[in-house]
């Protein structure tokens, strides 16, 4: 029976089939407490040896930075880093990386495990989602914490139990879904007690997560004064309705529709309304999942001008387009419908475009996974298609291959963009994103003349489908490294669920140096107020 399931020991994790995947599945969450008990059996033994790791030969690549080097890890640490360092105990684990590239692990600022939406979760949790992501190179992501009943404190309770079967490193975002003071002193508590320091706002999905233009105010004026970062979604959400109330009473029903109910347009109208009013309150702005030219064009325009706006694309709106959804089997089209949709060919180019010249500073991937029978639940009605596609374990050998093998952007640049940006944006630089001594060794060695090919027979998601099935390409994560524990090498995963630990951010990035300035400046400007006397009667 072993032979069959995906875990022949219980931190172990090898490929499988998509039939033995779901009988796997079920029955791992039946024995976590099981595995937890192990994980702390584990972490207790661990912590009576010294974790010496030495990577010996490979091109060391920082953001700013290549060269062949050795690097030195010991307790989870980047000791050293030069030529020719010398194995210091006799129970060092050697890697010989020669002619491979020795990178930070990948960081991904967006993702969505175990979340409640549309009337079921995605299927991803916080062991599998994690797992899959070790697997494609990605050491580091922040899931976002979705309130309660618009409770931020219920809603980072939730999540902290969520991700106690975690097997990496992970920090939160956290959504603001309603404003009263509750919610502004909860923002304080968030930030000050509990290392979060991005706030999202969804200004679609009407009435569900969507936000007002006075509560995305309030937000931004409150993410300001505690050096905090406002995201947005951005599409006009009473537009996006409209658009697919008019898609059915056109008869049209299907994932085509989701499509065609939120066009390009409205991503751009909410895109520049966010801008705008980041502008007036002046505080910096991040736009999440960065579909159309026409969004990008605003965030362009933006920044030439001088405002602080990061645009984050995700890699399926850079690689895919959205014929898939109008393929005539069902659940081929409605596993692409996602929000803001993938858009028609040629949009992707452009990003990538962007992406190259720095007017977009980082990649996401929106990883919110739901299976086939999920995806059904709107076979008749395309507003009931839960929204989300993976991509937590394909995004950097994705982006390796069309950005980096295509010339588009250096090895450097695809470290900066995969990782180190992320770090410095959310302020834990050089803790992790860098290879420096004193960064925790979150390691990837990637081998830039292997091979990929994505699946669902061979991924590590839960789900049953796979929106990049059957791509292929140049350079394949061959070992990844968390912490200085070796987790994926020679296609196995090597994980123990409770390993994982919560990273806390603090605030004020480098994106609000200058702030208190600028506002000076502006009050400098107004010439007022100025002093009148009553009219005579």
């Amino acid at each position: 029976m072993a032979s069959k399931l995906r875990y022949p020991l219980p931190w172990r994790i090898k490929p499988c089939s998509p039939t033995n995947r779901s009988l796997l599945f079920d029955r791992s969450h039946l024995h976590l407490l099981l595995l937890l008990l192990l994980a702390s059996l584990v972490l207790s033994s661990a912590s009576q040896h010294a974790h010496e790791l030495l990577i010996k030969g490979g091109t060391v690549v920082n953001a700013h930075h290549k060269e062949v080097a050795d690097v030195y890890v010991e307790d989870g640490i980047i000791a050293s880093i030069g030529p020719n360092i010398v194995q210091v105990g006799d129970e060092v684990n050697i890697i010989d990386a020669t002619g491979k590239y020795v990178m930070p692990g990948g960081i991904d600022p967006h993702t969505h495990l175990e979340m409640d939406f549309m009337e079921t979760a995605t299927i991803d949790d916080f062991f599998t989602g994690q797992a899959a992501a070790l697997a494609g190179g990605t050491t580091m992501h922040i899931d976002f914490v979705i309130p309660i009943n618009g409770d931020l404190s219920a809603g980072f309770e939730s999540y902290v139990s969520k991700a106690k079967k975690s097997v990496m490193d992970y920090g939160f975002h956290m959504a603001i879904t309603k404003w009263d003071e509750a919610v502004s002193k909860d923002m304080e508590v968030m930030v000050k007690e509990h290392g979060i320091n991005s706030f999202k706002f969804f200004m679609a999905y009407k009435g569900a997560l969507m936000i007002n233009d006075e509560l995305l105010l309030h937000g931004l004026e409150r993410c300001k004064s505690l050096g905090a970062l406002a995201m947005v979604h951005a599409e006009n959400g009473d537009a996006v309705a409209e658009g697919q109330k008019r898609m059915i009473d056109l008869g049209i029903t299907g994932p085509e529709g989701h499509a065609l109910s939120r066009p390009p347009i409205l991503e751009a109208e909410a895109t520049a309304r966010a801008i705008r009013l980041a502008g007036f309150v002046n505080t910096p702005l991040y736009v999440v999942h960065v579909m159309s030219i026409d969004a990008m064009e605003e965030i362009a325009k933006a920044k030439k001008s001088g405002q602080r706006v990061i645009g984050e694309p995700v890699v399926s709106g850079l690689v895919l387009d959205d014929s898939w959804l109008w393929h005539p089997d069902f659940t081929t089209a409605a596993k692409y419908v996602m929000s803001p949709p993938i858009r028609k060919a040629g949009h992707g180019e452009v990003l990538k475009a962007a992406l190259s010249a720095g007017i977009l500073q980082l990649v996401g991937t929106d990883h919110c996974t739901f299976n086939s029978t999920q995806k059904a639940l709107g076979f008749d009605d395309f507003r009931k298609i839960p929204n989300g596609v993976n991509g937590i374990e394909e995004r950097m050998h994705l982006i390796w291959d069309t950005m980096v093998e295509t010339g588009l952007i250096s090895v450097t640049d695809y470290v900066r963009i995969t990782s180190t940006e992320c770090a410095r944006i959310f302020n834990i630089y050089p803790q992790k994103g860098a290879i420096l001594e004193g960064s925790d060794a979150d390691l990837i060695i990637l081998n830039p003349n292997a091979s990929f090919r994505v699946t669902s027979a061979s991924h590590h998601s839960r789900s049953d489908t796979n929106v990049y099935e059957g791509r292929t390409g140049k350079g394949k994560v061959e070992v990844t490294i968390s912490r200085g524990r070796v987790v994926w090498e020679d296609d196995t995963l090597k994980v123990t669920p409770g390993l994982g630990r919560y990273i806390k951010m603090k605030p004020f990035s480098y994106l609000f140096d200058g702030i208190e300035k600028a506002d000076a400046a502006y009050l400098a400007s107004l010439s007022a107020p100025v002093q009148r006397s009553r009219a005579s009667s």
